[in-house]
């Protein structure tokens, strides 16, 4: 188990029984108003802040630059464990939140999923965590292979609420819009229950984009690390150069960072070279391509063994990053990930406004079909007839083995992308995927009554939990890894506006580039294009083809019944790739070297009970210890 996580207990006797099953030494722990372990874990320094008010606990762990005085001032308006509502839409930055009221705990993570909570039963005692390997090695917890196998099947592409299953038996996620009581005063125990919903998206482009601009400021002021520098990518486009501009008005000590370009035809270098012109105040690292790892490079280095890492192309340049970065003194780095899902609205949004502005949602579907080549007559059918969510799952299941269409396509219906099964998966591992998939359609509700909404949020939802993987390499080089558009705050603030108005085929990113105006380069603001590295990514799947083969020429994935190492081997050796096997490619790796690791036998680590201090605001009722 790599990194660091948590685990929170409820305010019984029995609870103290169990610190022998966690997977630390030397723990530090949080304790209740009772004087029992609460939070027991590992984390990084000033990682966990905690804030009392009487028989009020409330911990927040993560990114949540509020200050002391503020979480103090939120936590002695809490009476029972529905008053958290307020303090949780409240708080920025993108966290935990576990609260101890009079005996009571409720336990939730982030909007969009890149802070998870996993919940299981130990001893008949009700335990949740921040990592579901945690739990597993708790309760001794085997691998699913039906989940494993929808992974497979589905090439790595599962979208929620399927995708959000955990590999392990036994060990159950709660969805990032619900919190988890562990305990009430009824004696109920481990319910969900749904907190968040979407706001309304009635704000006009310019509304939006003044809201939009004052979060995101709000949220920079309060980003640097408690000790160290700041640093974040600077790759040209708009998205991390935006954060940079923003960091640089109130961090002089920024460092940039940017991986070069192999690819004379990606013009991300020319609009980074820009933008470094107006940061004078900030130091700025280009690693050249000759210096950085080719992709694919170590790919049976084990990542992670919570669940299969998604960016195994780029992991060996990932750790490289990390530790170039530890050794400048950077101790938390800032990312633009989650502007493309933000930004870019799919095209469900079309569903909405067909009925409430046609002519409006004509002129859409017209400029998409100029620059997209969308069929005409075949999205206009598509619009009128978008079918249920459940129907969405069942044909994702009907079709799950049918080739790639080469028809463009919108996608216009409840998913993002079809899901499509990689040649080399099993007929029994297909088989199971296709009854999780019907099994979903049962079970599954939208995310959002508005179908744009449904749709972002699906994208959210859909990266986030990658982004909170590649957070891992960073924080075993002793960087955190921030990813501000993932924010609560700017999630909502995003979707208040009105879908149609920055979306459409005419503007790129026409929200965060309006509320960007006077702060970033209107050059950098006006880029319509986006990086391309395909050419880099074939020359390192050929340069590190042997590799490849020799990992899975004793797969366990086939050992399991899941792949058939014969075909894979036949599509690796194609002497053209089709783009089909390189977007499966990297999960299928994913997943080797991650069940890998998983079923590697590791020692037990006892766990005492030893308090550690948390940095704790001051106690609203009673003077600090």
């Amino acid at each position: 188990m790599t990194g660091a996580g948590f685990v929170v207990l409820p305010d019984a006797a029995s609870a103290v029984e169990v610190h022998a099953q966690l997977p630390w030494s030397a723990p530090q722990v949080v304790s209740h108003d009772s004087g029992r372990p609460w939070l027991v874990g590992r984390w990084l320094p000033g990682g966990v802040q905690v804030a009392t008010a009487g028989p009020v606990r409330v911990a927040v762990i993560g990114i949540c630059p509020v200050t002391a005085t503020r979480l103090s001032e939120l936590t002695a308006r809490i009476r029972t464990l529905a008053d958290i509502d307020a303090l949780a839409a409240a708080l920025p930055g993108s966290c935990h939140l576990i609260a101890s009221v009079d005996g009571q705990v409720r336990v939730q993570g982030s909007i969009t999923g890149l802070h998870r909570i996993f919940h299981t039963r130990l001893n008949g005692l009700p335990v949740a965590a921040d990592r579901a390997d945690v739990l597993a090695a708790m309760t001794g917890a085997g691998i699913d292979e039906r989940a494993l196998a929808v992974r497979l099947a589905c090439g790595g592409l599962v979208p929620p609420p399927l995708s959000e299953a955990p590999l392990w038996s036994g060990v159950s996620p709660l969805p990032p819009d619900h919190y988890l009581v562990l305990h009430d005063k009824q004696g109920r125990q481990a319910r969900q229950i749904r907190w968040w919903q979407p706001p309304a998206p009635e704000l006009p482009l310019a509304a939006g984009a003044t809201a939009l601009r004052d979060v995101l400021g709000t949220a920079m002021a309060g980003r640097a690390p408690a000790t160290g520098r700041l640093s974040s990518d600077l790759s040209g486009g708009m998205d991390s150069t935006s954060l940079c501009f923003l960091a640089a008005r109130t961090h002089p000590d920024l460092l940039t960072f940017r991986w070069g370009e192999a690819e004379a035809g990606n013009d991300d270098a020319a609009f980074a070279a820009h933008s470094i012109d107006h940061l004078d105040r900030a130091e700025h690292l280009v690693i050249p391509p000759a210096d950085l790892p080719a992709l694919f490079t170590d790919p049976a280095t084990p990542i992670d063994t919570e669940e299969p890492y998604p960016f195994v192309r780029t992991a060996a340049r990932t750790r490289r990053t990390a530790q170039l970065l530890a050794d400048r003194g950077a101790r938390r780095h800032l990312a633009g990930h989650g502007g493309d899902e933000l930004f870019t609205p799919f095209p469900g949004y079309l569903h909405p406004l067909l009925r409430r502005r046609p002519a409006t949602a004509l002129r859409h579907v017209r400029g998409y079909a100029a620059l997209k080549r969308w069929p005409l007559l075949h999205t206009l059918a598509a619009l009128t007839r978008p079918g249920s969510q459940a129907s969405w799952w069942h044909a994702q299941a009907d079709h799950l083995t049918d080739p790639p269409s080469r028809k463009r396509r919108p996608s216009l219906g409840w998913g993002l992308w079809p899901l499509r099964a990689p040649a080399w998966v099993t007929s029994g591992a297909i088989e199971t995927a296709r009854a999780s998939l019907r099994h979903t359609a049962a079970q599954a509700q939208p995310l959002a009554t508005d179908l744009g909404q449904h749709q972002t949020l699906l994208a959210v939802r859909t990266a986030a939990p990658w982004y909170r993987l590649l957070a891992r390499p960073f924080a075993d080089a002793g960087v955190q890894l921030d990813s501000p558009f993932f924010d609560d705050r700017v999630i909502e603030a995003v979707l208040r506006v009105r879908p149609h108005e920055h979306a459409g085929p005419w503007h790129y990113k026409p929200l965060l580039a309006q509320a960007m105006r006077g702060i970033v380069p209107d050059t950098v603001l006006g880029r319509s294009t986006k990086g391309e590295f395909s050419d880099e990514a074939s020359t390192g799947l050929r340069r590190n083809l042997p590799a490849l083969l020799e990992l899975f020429d004793d797969s366990v994935l086939a050992a399991h019944g899941l792949i058939d190492p014969a075909v894979l081997r036949t599509q690796l050796l194609a002497p053209q790739a089709t783009n089909a096997m390189n977007i499966a490619l990297e999960p299928l790796i994913g997943c080797e070297t991650w069940l890998r690791a998983a079923t590697r036998p590791t020692p037990p680590h006892p766990m005492p009970i030893r308090p550690t201090a948390a940095r704790r605001t001051t106690d609203t009722h009673e003077p600090a210890p």
